[in-house]
């Protein structure tokens, strides 16, 4: 299948494309950004004699002529004007962004006003391991934020066995290039190295992202009490859940149970690290228990199962594709 990639500047965008040029049933027809005229080579050098393509300005009626799934890493209000036309225009598409995570309440609350509230209904909601059979008849996924990705993986096992109106607690460390490439100063050398901080506690955007899918995937209603940290990496999110279970369970049992057919979840023996999963699509698990507390770690690479190559899983159920199709099972990451 012929493929397209518009967002293709920043960190997911080079990460789709280098998952995309090894993969034995996507060809990519089709780079875009918001300006083009570069070549691929020129907007990222390390593809210099990898592959050679020219970047167009974004443009889904271009897309239309040259690709049959197109994959967005745009950021959120800017997305959902592309989805809009592909999918009139009969194309698949993978939307790494937020716009169509959420139910529309949800989504107006978090972030803005929606200009495509009618495709938000036809959208599926993109982790694999719970929701495959509905993302194989699709024409839109919404990729998972990466914080919820992690989380979710992590939690939902043990939702049915937390104890009714507890609360749940989450902290959450991401490395610096979930902040995506635009300066600031928080990821700054200078503020960022040697250094951590919490932000946004209690009120970041995946929160509601986190609930809204416990209560699809569960039927549960809990409070979600989420804390990301920024941690002084370049790649890498670290997870930990804490809750109260209802009775003193077998959870190491639960958690095999509940990922023995999923390739891509890694069950550990001891608490879970970065280096483990950088670049590749795994999520590592460990859980822990101390009478009714209960603790559940995971690690994940932001970069790929938090985006590009979870987006690359979702792209070959909807096509009719083996889900590991071209997903690399190790990288070397520097």
């Amino acid at each position: 299948m012929n493929v397209a990639i518009i967002g293709a500047s920043g960190y997911t965008g080079l990460e789709l494309i280098k998952i995309l040029i090894n993969h034995p049933k996507f060809d990519i027809t089709y780079i875009a950004n918001s300006t083009g005229e570069e070549n691929v080579q020129e907007l990222h050098p390390s593809l210099e004699g990898v592959i050679d393509i020219e970047v167009s300005k974004a443009d889904a009626k271009e897309v239309k002529k040259v690709a049959d799934l197109v994959f967005l890493a745009l950021p959120h209000k800017t997305s959902m004007f592309f989805v809009k036309e592909l999918l009139d225009f009969g194309v698949k598409v993978v939307d790494l962004s937020a716009d169509y995570r959420l139910e529309l309440e949800a989504y107006e609350k978090h972030y803005c006003p929606h200009e495509d509230k009618e495709h938000i209904k036809d959208s599926v909601y993109g982790l694999p391991e719970y929701f495959a059979e509905e993302i194989k008849k699709s024409n839109l996924v919404a990729n998972p934020g990466c914080y919820p990705t992690a989380t979710l993986l992590a939690l939902l096992p043990f939702v049915d066995y937390i104890e009714e109106g507890s609360q749940i607690f989450i902290d959450a460390k991401s490395g610096v290039s979930g902040a995506g490439k635009k300066l600031s100063e928080v990821a700054h050398f200078v503020n960022l190295n040697e250094n951590t901080h919490a932000y946004n506690p209690f009120k970041h955007r995946h929160m509601p992202e986190i609930e809204e899918k416990v209560k699809i995937v569960k039927n549960k209603e809990f409070q979600i009490n989420f804390v990301p940290h920024l941690l002084p990496v370049t790649r890498g999110m670290l997870i930990s859940v804490f809750a109260t279970l209802k009775d003193e369970i077998n959870v190491d049992e639960i958690l095999e149970k509940s990922y023995v057919d999923n390739e891509f979840v890694r069950i550990r023996k001891s608490p879970v690290d970065l280096k483990s999963v950088a670049g590749t699509n795994f999520c590592d698990i460990y859980v822990a228990r101390n009478k009714k507390a209960l603790f559940v770690n995971s690690s994940i690479d932001n970069l790929l199962r938090g985006a590009s190559s979870q987006a690359v899983v979702n792209a070959n159920l909807m096509c009719g594709f083996e889900e590991n199709e071209g997903i690399p099972k190790i990288a070397y990451v520097p």
